[in-house]
């Protein structure tokens, strides 16, 4: 049974395969129509989601299958009811569950029972779904992907959506870079997975450094869901980590900003910048929608 909780559950010939398909589906919606037929996917919540609830719900439907969406909150989960024992009963009713969640654990844990495909939508500690989309985006826009001879420089927070795009440079063997403040860098896990792949992410203080002939520039919020009580102290300490024109005079100059949203125009990046390069921005939201068709059909094993 396929698990997709990191993007360490993909070899790199799945990695490029799920990328691929989304290609395909991209330029075809009414591809695989029926693929999903009589089977029900559910989405369960514990953080809220704009664009991980449109793109499953959409994708799913496109592939003829049913969706039921949950928040946890709505459940006996939300009072105390075991994961084990939630996903016991899921299985007894579903085909597979994608679940954003605060605990990765606690999505490991589901996995682990191998009742069900799980799909990570989004937890503390990654987010490969986004990075699947945006790789699939780099590649739309002319990056050769399987090279990986370009250089992603983020700006911001070492979280779950650097994590999964470090992750990923395995595969594709691009130069990841950082910029963040003392104490908000690597997490000892990723650093530690890096290191037994040879793989070496360049780390800055100073944004201008990371930037510096980068390829790709790539951003995300200075606070995410559930620091709210950090919002003042994360504001103060991040505000030189913006995405504005004078750090982009530092990149490479054919370079695209990138931002899995949402954003806080003002904050991580200007409403200028948000704007000149929404395109590429928004293709990354579509392509959600597109890669996840991928990634059902390759959880049901048919890629």
């Amino acid at each position: 049974m396929r698990h997709l909780l990191e993007i360490s559950d993909l070899t790199r010939e799945d990695f490029f395969r799920i990328i691929d398909r989304g290609i395909e589906h991209r330029g075809n919606r009414s591809l695989a129509q029926k693929f999903l037929d009589q089977k029900t996917i559910a989405l369960l919540f514990e953080k809220a989601s704009t664009r991980t609830r449109l793109s499953f719900t959409v994708a799913a439907q496109e592939l003829g299958g049913n969706v039921l969406s949950l928040e946890a909150d709505m459940l006996q989960l939300g009072r105390g009811e075991s994961i084990e024992d939630t996903a016991e009963v899921f299985s007894r009713y579903m085909h597979a569950i994608m679940i954003r969640s605060r605990s990765h654990e606690n999505v490991r844990t589901m996995a682990a029972m191998n009742r069900i495909p799980v799909i990570n939508g989004l937890t503390e500690l990654h987010h490969p779904c986004q990075t699947l989309a945006d790789y699939m985006t780099l590649k739309q826009y002319g990056y050769d992907i399987l090279k990986g001879n370009f250089i992603i420089a983020f700006v911001g927070e070492g979280n779950n959506v650097f994590n999964s795009l470090a992750a990923a440079s395995v595969f594709s063997g691009s130069e990841v870079r950082i910029a963040s403040p003392e104490g908000y860098g690597i997490s000892p896990e990723i650093r530690d997975f890096l290191s037994r792949n040879h793989v070496t992410v360049k780390e800055f203080k100073e944004p201008s450094d990371a930037v510096r002939g980068a390829n790709v520039i790539y951003t995300d919020v200075w606070v995410s869901m559930g620091q709210e009580e950090e919002v003042k102290e994360r504001k103060k300490i991040f505000s030189p980590y913006c995405i504005d024109e004078n750090l982009l005079a530092h990149a490479d100059p054919q370079h695209i900003v990138m931002h899995c949203l949402p954003a806080h125009r003002g904050e991580e990046i200007t409403a200028t910048v948000m704007e000149k390069y929404s395109r590429y921005i928004f293709d990354q939201a579509e392509n959600r929608m597109h890669v996840q068709k991928a990634v059902l059909e390759w959880i049901f094993e048919a890629l």
